[in-house]
């Protein structure tokens, strides 16, 4: 703490949690001035956007992407010097995969927004003439939303399609092919506010706004191993296998190594960069069970991914889009895995709002999704599958209903020095990796105004 002689105060930072809003408030907090404690439960970095290790394959907890204007994200992967381990397209391009069809293509032109998309959905022949024909209305619509409105909020992003002239097929094609998987809900159980948040800042806001990055590397290699480094060269001490037992209102923060040994960590400002329900289970009275009702209230969406390796190449592009099949999103992983046979191709099949898919056994959905991407790929139907197994995440995200803004919490609290982050954390931003980044920015803002104000106090 500060002495009258003018040493500064608020200056001992512990961040809690390792995910990315945990790097982001660690690094910013570091870069500010603070002397800066990271504490991770795991043995590694990067939360839900990590990797692990099977047999001598490399695996992503699961598959993300990012889009050109998710600037916090691709500004964290700067501050790590992994810019160039992610691909990003020159412009928006999306093959999208039917069963006995040809694939349909979602490419942007080199025109400002709006226009830009106008001649690929005119093009897009998974809808009729009439459907194409609605959409610049619909569109247009939605760019005068106000997401910070809570009327907007309120409404299902579903009911708000049908009423602007939106059908079903329009739905299932376009709107839900791209807000599943952005959102983890499907367009009748999303929040229109947030939807607006989506397709106004990726689709119609800034032509190359929706272009899709995803990491050449596994995420383990961007989100820990890079983390790790840069947080090291910032001076940040790093805690992993740590568990956070207590946070008191002294900013008193009990953790427990993996001998179990209790230790007392005395800070001036506090990160809490938990999971909602684990912060609630250990942040002091009244703010733990204010999140607890928050948490509850959020709920969960989970996302299952089903990993696929071939004996040899079936999906010609890096990733694809599916429609009229259960494959929503799959990705072609190959030079993540690190230990394919020669010849071999590692596709991962996301399945966002995946509430369906949970109680389904692993051999179930193997054999499930190998025989739908036969009926979409040909190359498919005569490859041999050489492994095959799911990873689930039954937590991965809130669940972006109506009225869900009002159920997240801001950064600051009320409680002096501790702040909340992550993507649960009223961002604005549905729960991605974007929406993490910048909820670990705003609670290392919250820390720097603390000091600012203690240090006048003194």
């Amino acid at each position: 703490m500060g002495t009258p002689g003018g040493t500064p105060v608020g200056t001992s930072v512990v961040v809690l949690g390792g995910g990315l809003a945990g790097l982001a408030a660690a690094l910013r907090c570091a870069d500010a001035g603070h002397e800066v404690t990271l504490v991770e439960r795991r043995a590694r970095l990067g939360g839900l956007a990590g990797s692990f290790r099977r047999g001598d394959a490399t695996v992503d907890t699961g598959q993300h992407v990012f889009l050109r204007c998710c600037t916090a994200y691709r500004g964290l992967l700067d501050r790590l010097g992994v810019a160039g381990s992610v691909t990003l397209q020159d412009r928006l391009d999306v093959t999208v995969l039917r069963p006995d069809a040809r694939p349909a293509r979602l490419r942007r032109d080199r025109l400002p927004a709006p226009w830009h998309l106008g001649r690929a959905l005119l093009r897009y022949d998974p809808l009729s003439w009439r459907d194409r024909l609605a959409l610049p209305r619909a569109a247009a619509a939605l760019r005068r939303l106000d997401p910070a409105d809570v009327a907007v909020d309120a409404r299902s992003f579903g009911d708000w399609l049908r009423d602007h002239g939106q059908g079903p097929a329009a739905v299932r094609a376009l709107w839900d092919l791209i807000g599943t998987p952005t959102l983890n809900a499907r367009a009748d159980d999303a929040s229109l506010a947030l939807a607006a948040t989506v397709f106004r800042l990726g689709l119609l806001s800034d032509a190359g706004a929706a272009d899709i990055g995803w990491a050449a590397v596994p995420l383990g290699a961007l989100h820990d191993t890079a983390a790790r480094r840069a947080l090291e060269d910032a001076g940040v001490r790093v805690r992993l296998g740590t568990t956070v037992l207590d946070v008191g209102a002294d900013r008193r923060v009990t953790v427990a190594g993996r001998d179990r040994r209790r230790d007392v960590l005395h800070a001036d400002a506090v990160v809490c960069a938990l999971p909602a329900e684990v912060a609630a289970s250990v942040l002091p009275a009244p703010l733990g069970p204010r999140l607890a009702a928050s948490a509850d209230a959020l709920g969960a969406s989970p996302i299952v991914d089903v990993h696929l390796v071939w004996d040899r190449p079936v999906l010609p592009v890096p990733f694809a889009a599916g429609l009229d099949t259960e494959v929503q999103w799959v990705f072609d992983r190959s030079a993540a895995h690190g230990a394919l046979p020669e010849g071999a191709q590692y596709l991962v099949v996301s399945l966002s709002a995946a509430d369906a898919y949970l109680p389904v056994g692993a051999t179930a959905l193997v054999e499930r999704f190998r025989a739908e991407l036969a009926r979409l790929l040909p190359g498919a139907r005569e490859a041999r599958l050489l492994d095959g197994f799911v990873t689930r995440e039954p937590r991965a995200t809130f669940r972006p209903a109506p009225g869900t803004a009002a159920r997240r919490p801001v950064a600051r609290t009320a409680l002096p020095g501790l702040a909340l982050a992550g993507a649960w954390t009223d961002t604005g931003w549905p729960a991605t990796m974007e929406g993490a980044v910048r909820s670990g920015e705003a609670a290392a803002a919250v820390v720097s105004h603390h000091r600012d104000r203690a240090e006048v106090a003194a």
